[in-house]
């Protein structure tokens, strides 16, 4: 598969990742035989960038990750984790004390003495314009810590403010067919300044998948049940912040574009990989079997200039209005 380097930290990453939020937590229950063989199969589909959170599971993801890779040393993986989230989510708590004893959890549940990329998970806004909180980045990679720091955004403005910062090597957003925005504002702002971007909930939430119908029910654990409307964190990170029945409705138009051979959840991953100044798209997956179809996005064929058209149209008529002014 493909790589492509985040620019200002010179790591690569293949263009088709690796989300692990569905082996900690919040998707229902993924058993631990299953997520080590969720990893393997995604490795061995050339997958090298797992992203990953302090969170998922109370730790339990990244234990996973570890567990897995002590046992495959012949390979090359960029490990990306987050923090920011154990405290309350005020910007008192960002601090370099913190940032620290979360660096140190991390490390452990990692079984790394460095980590590849630490990112802030989403924090408050006032946290992207605190010198303060970057300085205290900056001197996590100066102690070796951290080999690089990006920021996780809900917004597209608090992404173009984190990418002012020199040392941010990476943005971590929401982008997919039904969230476009960052098309227009963030990603040619990270190219400009050679930061990353890691496209994340790029199914948003498995509705691109063209499984679920107005009557599908999750379960009680899963954030589709108890997140809908924004009840536990921030709604777009759950159906991108869509009505749950308009986005049942648009995915259904949606899954008819996909061309011959290729599943709606690949057409969408392959729709991320195509837009400029994407480094990787981090789709989760609970079975090998999908870890496998979603690598095999990484190499399939552009989309034509008439599908692309097609999902622009679609995303005008049927998501723009609910996605555009909140994020």
């Amino acid at each position: 598969m493909d790589e492509r380097e985040f620019g200002r930290s010179h790591q690569h990453a293949s263009v088709v990742g690796l989300g692990t939020w569905q082996l900690g937590a919040d998707w229902g229950d993924v058993d631990d035989k299953e997520a080590l063989a969720v990893l393997e199969a995604a490795a061995e589909s050339g997958v090298t960038f797992l992203d990953t959170a302090d969170v998922y599971g109370d730790g339990r993801s990244e234990q996973t990750i570890a567990t897995f890779l002590s046992s495959r040393p012949d390979l090359h993986v960029l490990v990306a984790t987050k923090m920011g989230r154990r405290l309350e989510q005020i910007p008192r708590n960002y601090v370099l004390d913190n940032f620290r004893a979360w660096n140190d959890r991390s490390r452990r549940n990692l079984g790394v003495d460095r980590i590849d990329l630490v990112q802030l998970h989403c924090p408050p806004t006032p946290v992207y314009s605190s010198d303060e909180v970057f300085d205290a980045l900056d001197t996590l990679v100066a102690e070796e810590r951290v080999a690089a720091y990006g920021v996780s955004v809900e917004t597209c403005a608090e992404a173009l403010t984190a990418i002012a910062r020199p040392g941010v090597a990476s943005v971590q957003i929401i982008l997919n067919p039904f969230r476009m925005k960052p098309l227009r504002e963030v990603l040619p702002a990270a190219r400009e300044a050679g930061v990353g971007v890691i496209a994340r909930v790029p199914l948003a939430s498995g509705l691109l998948s063209g499984k679920y119908t107005k009557d599908t029910v999750f379960a009680a654990d899963d954030h589709r049940t108890y997140n809908r409307h924004g009840e536990a964190f921030d709604q777009g990170e759950t159906f991108s912040g869509v009505d749950y029945e308009t986005g049942v409705e648009a995915a259904a138009e949606f899954a008819a574009l996909a061309p011959e051979g290729c599943t709606p959840a690949q057409l969408a991953l392959r729709w991320i990989i195509q837009q400029p100044g994407v480094t990787t798209v981090i789709p989760g997956a609970r079975s090998p079997e999908q870890a496998r179809a979603n690598a095999a996005a990484g190499k399939m064929p552009p989309l034509t200039e008439e599908t692309l058209t097609a999902i622009r149209d679609l995303y005008e008529r049927r998501v723009k209005d609910q996605v555009e002014s909140r994020w």
